[in-house]
Parts: structure tokens; C-alpha cells; sequence
């Protein structure tokens, strides 16, 4: 199959999917071409089915702000026909969705049907997607689309119910590769924590709404109870109040602040809990990739996180905002290692269930339905 992916480039959940469905179906012999203004961090480069189309943005001094969704359409239109592409698949409905029914209607002029899925990731429905200048066209993109997706059937109901939507949405979770997360060693862990000292881990683009302040005093009750580290993994607007926050607490010897960095999932690997007390997570990819890595999460009851953690079987899920909760979850596995080794067993047992080969071949499914009926 030839198969056109559309996605942001960034470090962020859909562009991270986006890129990994496309490796992964590569790696399987289907031609792939993936298509963004710049290359995606986590894309192969070495795998001769990958092959990366920029998309190109012209300045013109008329312009206060380019036209990208221009480009974009422009761009998928010249892979579809130099590639010979069967399907174009979008990522996170801002702006894509949009541009790819305006490729599919220059395509159609020219006598030519592609069919285009669209994943909805989260915040292009939650938050982005629902402010005025951006509404309409959503709506309008999301329900001319050939198929849609949602990553959770939280995202699917929000959808649904914040949006006049005429058509069927399925539902396939994120999924996360198993081979990539495994338990680290004794001299992995030394390097961020001394023997006998928890590691309390957090990775996020710290928005508001992770909630930063309230990982910083969950691990400060935790750290009152028991030796521990935090490692917060990430950057973005909430840092500086976090560092400050940090300090006010008293437990800035305790906290490590690592920034973006590329050994995620050698930090996951040496880490005993991962919180994540966001107020809105429509799926919850670092939960599973931390769980995939062997590590209980404590997390808010929100979206689609109670889709991926079981309530005292694998982790713990409170109301958005209960500190005392949370933090009284986490001293109660950090001072029971049997507790938390099945927890982290469990966590593992359930991460498999989102494993890369089933959740492709639920969208490879999509593309046969399509194009096969």
C-alpha cells in the first residue's frame, strides 16, 4: 500500500504516533511518505519505505502571516500524484483535516478520488478546536472526511458533543512499542539517583493544564515520607514557576529539571512512579509509556487516562486536584516494594494491550475498508 501521512512535526503525542505508524509501516513494506513543513523528530531516516516531503511555505511580503494550509494542500496534491498514493492519513485535525479536503477536491477536479483518515488527538478537539476562529471549519473538515478516528473513546463522546457531528467515529488508542521500554540497570539508575532513593518521574510540555504545581507537591509529601527524586522531563511556558515553586517548597535539591531530552525512555526505565495529575488528557501516551516501561502511574481521573490505568491494579486514578490523595497513593507503594513490583507487573500486562502491531493493523483495516469497501 502507499500511504501519505500528514503530521506535526513536534515532540507532542500526535506527531509522535503519526511517525511511529509511519516507521512501523514501513517496516512492514508499505511505501510511506510522510508530509510536514519539517522532519519529524522520531522518523527513520535509514528505512528506505519512510520518505519525508517538506512542505514549502513561500514568504511573500504581502503576507502577515503565510498561508501554510495553501502549502500543505499543495504539497499532498504533488505526493498523491508523483507517488501514486492510495490514502492520505491526518493527523490532529488543525489545520490538516482541512487542507486534505481541499487536496482531495483539486484532486477530484482532476478526475482522481483519494480517500482521507483523520485522527483526532486531543487538543484539536478540546481546547484549539473550540475557539471560534478555528470551530467551523473543524466541524466541517471532520465530517467531510472519508473516515475518522478518535485515540479515545473520551475523545470520541467530546467530539460528538461539542460539535455538530453528521458521522461515525471510530475509535483506535494510541499504542506504544514495547521494544523500545524495558527496565534499566543498577548503573542507569545511579546516575540520577543514590541506592535506596525512589525515582518519581513526570514528562510533559508543561502547559497549564498538566498541572505542574500539583506534581511538585504530591512529590513533596512524598519525599517528607520516604527518600525520593523527581525527574521532570519536558519544557514550556510552566517551567519557570515550577523551578520557583520548587525552591519555595524546599525540595529543590530533590528535583531534577532535564528539559527536552532523548533519553525518555531510559529515565522511564530506571523510574519506580510516574505522576501525571493533568486536568484534561485525552489519552494519556506518557502514562502508557511509562506503564510499558514497568511503572505504576498515579494520575488525575480525566479523559481517556481511566482507558488505559486500572484503579489499584496497575496505578491510581483521583480527582483533578487531589494532592493528598496522590501523594498518599505514591508513599504507599514507594514503602510496600512487594505492592509496587506486582503494580509494575500489572503495568506492563496492561501496556501490551496497546502494542504497535495490533493498533496498526486497526488502521491498516481502515485503509482496506476504504479502499477495498
Amino acid at each position: 500500500m502507499r500511504i501519505g501521512i500528514v503530521c506535526h512535526p513536534t515532540f507532542g503525542g500526535s506527531g509522535v504516533m503519526a511517525t511511529e505508524l509511519a516507521n512501523h509501516f514501513g517496516r512492514q513494506g508499505h511505501s510511506v511518505h510522510v508530509i510536514s513543513y519539517a522532519l519529524p523528530v522520531r522518523l527513520d531516516p535509514f528505512n528506505p519505505s519512510v520518505h519525508y516531503h517538506e512542505v514549502q511555505v513561500q514568504d511573500y511580503p504581502l503576507f502577515l502571516y503565510q498561508p501554510y494550509e495553501l502549502a500543505l494542500s499543495s504539497a499532498m496534491v504533488d505526493a498523491v500524484l508523483k507517488e501514486n498514493l492510495d490514502i492520505l492519513h491526518v493527523h490532529y485535525a488543525i489545520p490538516h483535516a482541512y487542507a486534505a479536503f481541499m487536496a482531495s477536491q483539486i484532486l477530484k477536479d482532476q478526475g482522481l478520488e483519494i480517500p482521507v483518515v483523520t485522527t483526532l488527538h486531543g487538543t484539536d478537539i478540546t481546547l484549539v478546536g473550540q475557539l471560534p476562529a478555528y470551530k467551523p471549519a473543524v466541524c466541517f473538515s471532520i465530517n467531510h472526511s472519508t473516515a475518522v478516528t478518535a485515540v479515545s473513546e473520551a475523545l470520541r463522546q467530546e467530539t460528538i458533543s461539542q460539535f455538530n457531528i453528521k458521522r461515525e467515529i471510530e475509535v483506535i488508542p494510541n499504542f506504544v512499542d514495547m521494544t523500545r521500554y524495558c527496565r534499566g540497570d543498577a548503573s542507569a539508575r545511579s546516575r540520577i539517583a543514590a541506592p535506596g532513593v525512589a525515582i518519581v518521574a513526570h514528562v510533559s510540555n508543561f502547559r497549564k493544564v498538566k498541572r505542574i504545581p500539583d506534581v511538585l507537591h504530591v512529590f513533596a509529601r512524598v519525599v517528607e515520607a520516604c527518600p525520593a527524586k523527581l525527574v521532570l522531563v519536558g519544557d514550556g511556558p510552566e517551567r519557570p514557576e515550577a523551578e520557583s515553586l520548587a525552591r519555595h517548597l524546599g525540595i529543590v535539591e530533590h528535583v531534577l529539571f532535564l528539559g527536552k531530552t532523548s533519553e525518555v525512555e531510559s529515565i522511564l526505565g530506571v523510574s519506580d512512579l510516574f505522576l501525571l495529575p493533568s486536568e484534561s488528557e485525552s489519552f494519556g501516551l506518557a502514562a502508557l509509556e511509562a506503564m510499558a516501561s514497568g511503572v505504576p502511574v498515579i494520575a488525575s481521573r480525566v479523559g481517556g487516562l481511566p482507558e488505559v490505568i486500572s484503579h489499584g491494579v496497575n496505578g491510581f486514578l483521583e480527582p483533578v486536584g487531589d494532592i493528598e490523595a496522590m501523594a498518599a497513593h505514591a508513599i504507599q507503594l514507594l514503602q510496600n516494594p512487594p505492592l509496587l513490583a506486582e503494580f509494575a507487573e500489572k503495568a506492563v500486562e496492561a501496556a501490551a494491550t496497546f502494542s504497535m502491531d495490533q493498533i496498526g493493523d486497526s488502521y491498516l483495516n481502515v485503509y482496506t475498508r476504504l479502499l477495498h469497501g
